[in-house]
């Protein structure tokens, strides 16, 4: 990315199930729904969405492995999307195991996200 326009950030979490792509899902939602960007079209080159690029960073506290980073990247519907993933978040106890919720365990995964958009 040559110029960082904007960051957007959020936090996500699976309660149950201990799923990494949902609790990413969702601190990527927080990140961007609140958000709007009118003027970003013409700040991109040849005044295209097409050429924004849009980094995804997440924190996630375990099973690395098992993000699926198709599902990330299809949140954004423009430009051209990469997915990042660091060590962070937190995975802590949701004080309770549910089987019926395909809990592994009582832990809950929480995700951060930073959505850098520009060119």
């Amino acid at each position: 990315m040559q110029q960082l326009l904007f960051i957007q950030t959020g936090t996500g979490l699976d309660v149950h199930g201990q799923d990494v792509t949902t609790a990413s899902q969702r601190a990527v939602e927080d990140a961007i729904h609140y958000n709007s960007m009118p003027g970003i079209a013409k700040m991109l080159p040849d005044e295209n969405l097409e050429n924004m690029k849009v980094n995804v960073k997440l924190a996630i506290p375990a099973d690395h492995d098992k993000l699926d980073e198709e599902k990330i990247k299809m949140m954004i519907p423009y430009g051209t999307v990469t997915v990042e993933v660091v060590d962070g978040g937190m995975a802590t106890t949701s004080g309770i195991f549910l089987e019926d919720q395909q809990d592994k365990n009582d832990l809950m995964y929480i995700v951060n996200a930073a959505v850098e958009v520009g060119y």
